[in-house]
């Protein structure tokens, strides 16, 4: 019998904000350096998926995020390679507590608000994919495959 289909759960967060969006720089990481991404990263055992995505933005960006301020803005099947894929839950908020600022500097360079249907060149294909299925209301999208 097959084993059962496992998958790594990832959270990003869309945050708005006069018609932009933020993006991070990552840097020093080993993956991807000197590209784009949204606030994001993995699903801890024992959390909620919205639990999970007010985390990541509270660790990155230093905001505070009630999980029920988030709402649902699609889904990406990414496969990263031949043997991994993965499962992003992309949340989109125009609400939380603070000003955003880069709180992990040896991850991240530096955070821009961008206008999400002119995405930088340099942002990374995988969350370019939420962006765009965000942006046009679809659902649910694949990347890689």
């Amino acid at each position: 019998m097959p084993e059962r289909y496992r998958s790594i759960i990832d959270v990003h967060v869309i945050l708005e904000r006069n018609s932009e969006i933020l993006l991070l720089e990552r840097q020093g990481t080993g993956y991807c350096d000197g590209m784009l991404h949204l606030p994001s990263g993995h699903l801890d055992e024992g959390e909620t998926i919205g639990d999970g995505a007010a985390r990541e933005a509270c660790e990155e960006v230093g905001i505070r995020i009630d999980p029920t301020d988030l709402r649902l803005a699609t889904v990406v099947h990414h496969r990263q390679h031949a043997d991994l894929a993965r499962v992003g839950m992309f949340f989109a908020t125009g609400r939380w507590q603070g000003e955003p600022f880069n709180a992990e500097p040896h991850k991240c360079g530096k955070l821009l608000w961008c206008d999400p249907s002119m995405l930088p060149s340099n942002t990374i294909g995988y969350p370019a994919t939420g962006i765009r299925s965000y942006l046009t209301g679809t659902p649910y999208s694949t990347h890689g495959w």
